[in-house]
């Protein structure tokens, strides 16, 4: 067993089958969610793909833990080689790549690693429709939906807003992926790729998986779609709020222009990354007029314009750390 790096603990490992022999690992980062960390154990454990598999657990609390107890006391009791590790820095970038890395040293005939959050559930044949569709198109990546889920019943309309939408609605390749939520990653992509994969410096704005996607585009890795391979992600109150919805669509816009600037850092494209931002606020009253149209919700309304405006933030370094407070998140 190796040790990923200095600031990862092997909290449990159990092997059942021989470890050579796994091709495909489900990566799956937690932080305070002992309990909807279980529930999404529960629909992996359930996934039938052709080869064997393992989970990988990231627990991300270094100081209560309480995710990192909770997944060993359900494993234990399952036959299914499994790591549970605590990536002692804390935010999300690290806690992903501690599990990938450890996923590449553990398991040395790894084709794929699958990710998963702790706040989502796994279709049946999730992991067997992202691998079908990785096949069927060789791409480097496969992403699939996140199906919002109200957890207070009389919210649903709220899931209309542009934020819980997913990026494509057909299977096949598609330019790029924007979210490490539900996502099957390649082997090669692994080798190839520098480490840490997800830069630390995202960790928490979010979009390191963004970023990743980016840079891994510029090395000649594809992507896909699979429509099927939904997960459903439980989405609780305070996400159905407009204070919480409205943070999320500036950090989008401020998250956009930074990844921007880093494709093409020069002046004149920073430049033309700005006119682009004032063009889309310009362009936001038309396109929030026809969003609300479409779905009936005036919050919805407000996205272009709270997405726009974000981007300009973003120019001063004003980006949202969403999820530098996660009771907020």
């Amino acid at each position: 067993m190796s040790v990923p790096s200095p600031d990862v603990t092997i909290f449990f490992k159990q092997s059942p089958v021989a470890d050579a022999d796994i091709a495909l690992v489900v990566t799956l980062p937690t932080f305070r969610r002992p309990e909807h960390v279980v529930e999404t154990l529960k629909t992996i454990i359930l996934q039938k793909p052709a080869a064997p598999f393992a989970v990988v657990v990231m627990e991300n609390d270094a100081d209560g833990q309480a995710g990192a107890r909770a997944a060993m006391s359900f494993l234990s009791g399952q036959q299914i080689n499994c790591i549970v590790l605590i990536a002692h820095n804390r935010g999300n970038c690290h806690a992903y790549n501690a599990g990938w890395l450890a996923a590449v040293e553990n398991y040395s005939n790894l084709k794929a690693i699958a990710v998963i959050d702790d706040d989502e559930l796994a279709s049946s044949d999730w992991l067997t429709r992202l691998v079908s569709v990785q096949k069927n198109t060789g791409a480097s990546f496969v992403g699939g939906p996140q199906r919002p889920i109200c957890e207070v019943p009389g919210r649903e309309n709220w899931l209309k807003h542009p934020v819980f939408s997913p990026h494509y609605e057909t299977t096949g390749p598609v330019p790029i992926l924007y979210s490490s939520g539900n996502v099957l990653i390649t082997r090669p992509v692994l080798d190839a790729m520098p480490f840490p994969y997800l830069d630390p410096s995202f960790n928490f704005t979010g979009g390191g998986d963004s970023d990743f996607y980016r840079r891994s585009r510029l090395k000649g890795f594809t992507f896909a779609w699979s429509a099927e391979a939904a997960v459903d992600e439980t989405v609780p109150l305070r996400r159905t709020e407009h204070a919480w919805i409205k943070a999320r669509s500036l950090r989008t816009g401020a998250l956009s222009a930074m990844i921007e600037h880093r494709e093409n850092p020069d002046a004149l494209s920073r430049l033309k990354t700005v006119v682009k931002s004032v063009a889309l606020l310009g362009a936001s009253p038309l396109r929030g007029i026809k969003l609300w149209r479409k779905t009936g919700l005036t919050e919805a309304g407000l996205f272009h314009f709270y997405v726009a405006i974000g981007r300009l933030m973003a120019e001063f370094g004003l980006i949202n750390e969403q999820y530098r407070h996660p009771e907020k998140n």
